[in-house]
């Protein structure tokens, strides 16, 4: 549950539908047939999710206490199938098997596990331990990984564009932080709300990056999804914080749309009203607040998200300006009237979203 009335699963993928649809409508058949399976196998599963939130989903049985505080993950192949979760072939404990994907799923499950526990003292997605579920090899050049609600998901990728999803392991924690945001203030996946709720999940995935890899602020590439695209795709990833608009600018793929700031705002009804697009740029406020404060991303600014996620406040139908609102709010609450409150609104003022 949510203290905004019960939490709603939704189907939330990497790879953004105007990608998909761009691919789809490739002349070469190797592109374009892979792209529009994935979109009737990602069409599936979000209606999926919807009957799951009108029936409800399983319960999970609570932990016990000594097993708090402690990851429990499962990974699954589901063998080139569709049938979720699949078959059983990593859990926690487990020494690494012999198939890579396997060991990047399961070791992506435990950095996203550790970043929300030692940096925001939380317990796994639910902050109530609950068990982390991955499926690997899901379908065929299945080009998409994906949160459904209950577990990730992950493709192989069709090779020619986009390679094993569990490559970049922003990818990994951004699908779980999915989970996260449903939680808790559980953003509706439409218009400025949905585009926060990706951003939100672009923000964790690349702390979980950066605190993986030990990174300051500086040193980060704040894209998300490097190392996915393929050896020919003119691009270095599927988004960048730091200049969004700039990941890639392809034949095939087009030209990333993101903005980087409200004068460039899109207005469309595709991709959910552009939730993957205007997410930009609450995305850039972020780098922007986190790269003057410096250091490590997770420690500051990254903890004044998590407190405005996390805080009873965020309503489900927010809009940048409430959320960029209660950021100041946040960082004047844990932090007073220093640099991180001049860090965090300047942030805002230069992306043109206004605070109250």
């Amino acid at each position: 549950m949510t203290h905004n009335g019960g939490f709603e699963p939704v189907f939330c993928s990497i790879v953004p539908p105007h990608v998909l649809d761009r691919l789809a409508q490739a002349d070469d058949p190797v592109l374009a047939g892979p792209a529009r399976r994935t979109l009737q196998r990602d069409a599936y599963e979000r209606t999926q999710r919807r009957l799951t939130t009108v029936v409800g989903a399983p319960a999970v049985a609570p932990l016990a206490e000594a097993e708090r505080a402690k990851p429990h993950r499962t990974v699954y192949d589901a063998g080139h199938g569709t049938d979720l979760p699949g078959e059983k072939v990593r859990g926690e404990g487990d020494a690494p098997g012999g198939d890579a994907t396997v060991n990047r799923a399961y070791a992506g499950l435990g950095a996203t596990f550790e970043l929300f526990l030692k940096a925001y003292a939380r317990d796994s997605i639910d902050g109530n331990g609950l068990p982390m579920v991955a499926t690997v090899h899901y379908d065929r050049e299945y080009n998409n990984a994906f949160w459904n609600g209950e577990q990730m998901v992950f493709g192989d990728g069709d090779g020619e564009i986009f390679l094993d999803f569990t490559i970049p392991i922003d990818v990994i924690g951004h699908e779980l932080a999915h989970g996260v945001t449903q939680y808790t203030a559980n953003l509706t996946y439409f218009g400025q709300p949905g585009a926060l709720n990706e951003s939100v999940s672009d923000v964790f995935g690349a702390l979980i990056k950066q605190y993986t890899l030990g990174q300051t602020a500086a040193e980060a590439d704040w894209l998300i999804g490097a190392g996915l695209l393929a050896p020919r795709v003119t691009g270095k990833a599927l988004r960048s914080m730091k200049e969004p608009g700039t990941a890639y600018d392809d034949d095939v793929l087009g030209k990333d749309p993101q903005p980087a700031t409200m004068d460039d705002y899109v207005r469309t009804g595709r991709d959910n009203g552009g939730v993957h697009i205007n997410s930009g740029i609450p995305n850039h406020a972020f780098y922007l607040a986190a790269t003057t404060l410096g250091g490590h991303a997770w420690e500051r600014a990254g903890q004044v998200w998590y407190d405005v996620l996390t805080g009873g406040e965020l309503q489900q139908d927010a809009m940048f300006t409430d959320f960029a609102t209660l950021t100041v709010k946040a960082a004047r609450a844990r932090y007073g009237e220093g640099e991180e409150l001049r860090a965090v609104s300047k942030a805002w003022e230069r992306v043109g979203v206004r605070t109250l």
